[in-house]
């Protein structure tokens, strides 16, 4: 399949897939979508209902490690302790790697080691990549995942229900209901009527909250 380097309009770059026209991030903004959904709507909202300093995160789509990048600059700034799990069936090759600008996008040039030492590390071993944040890399599929109440949240995103259905099903929700702790949080971009369904099929307290610019939602689910 045909994959372009493309820029967003926040200035940071995504993958773009022509045969799906489907891409990695928001073409609105890839750094600013990932800040809102991810950190904002999920780490930060977690942080604030569970007051912890240790926080264990599974992300449903590693893809270019932007979300775990940022995960990474956020535990230094919050001085907390993040253990990152990331799954990804099909990691994104060296040389793409080499043109994702996100350290620069994301005024933290000074942690390109970081970003790059998150894609170099070897898969099914957990790393240290700084004092701060561990991170553990599993080439595998999504519904293969067998884990039971191990994380506190869960970043679920997976390319878009219009071109992977599979991925959004109750089936795959009840895998990450199974993987989270009590009280646990799955956040994603996404905010079609049938993920929620889904979700809620799947024991998850789903909420609609206000979407990354260019997107009016998102949901958010909790496991009570």
């Amino acid at each position: 399949m045909e994959r372009k380097i493309i820029k967003t309009d926040d200035g940071s770059v995504t993958i773009h897939l022509p045969e799906w026209n489907e891409q990695y991030h928001s073409k609105h903004g890839a750094v600013q979508e990932a800040r809102h959904v991810f950190l904002k709507m999920g780490l930060h909202h977690f942080l604030e209902t569970n007051n912890s300093k240790v926080v264990s995160i599974l992300e449903i789509g590693f893809g270019t490690g932007l979300n775990a990048f940022l995960t990474l600059l956020e535990s230094e700034r919050l001085n907390i302790q993040i253990n990152y799990t990331a799954v990804e069936a099909y990691p994104v090759p060296p040389e793409e790697v080499k043109l994702l600008n996100y350290p620069e996008a994301s005024q933290a040039e000074e942690k390109t080691d970081l970003f790059l030492k998150l894609h170099d590390i070897e898969w099914g071993k957990s790393s240290s990549i700084s004092d701060h944040f561990s991170l553990m890399k599993m080439e595998m599929k999504f519904h293969e995942i067998n884990e039971n109440s191990l994380y506190d949240l869960i970043y679920f995103d997976a390319f878009g229900a219009r071109v992977q259905p599979e991925l959004w099903t109750e089936e795959i929700f009840d895998i990450m209901f199974k993987a989270l702790k009590q009280n646990g949080v799955l956040v994603t971009y996404a905010a079609k009527g049938s993920v929620r369904r889904a979700m809620i099929a799947s024991g998850f307290q789903v909420q609609k909250l206000p979407g990354p610019p260019g997107k009016r939602e998102m949901l958010r689910a909790v496991k009570n």
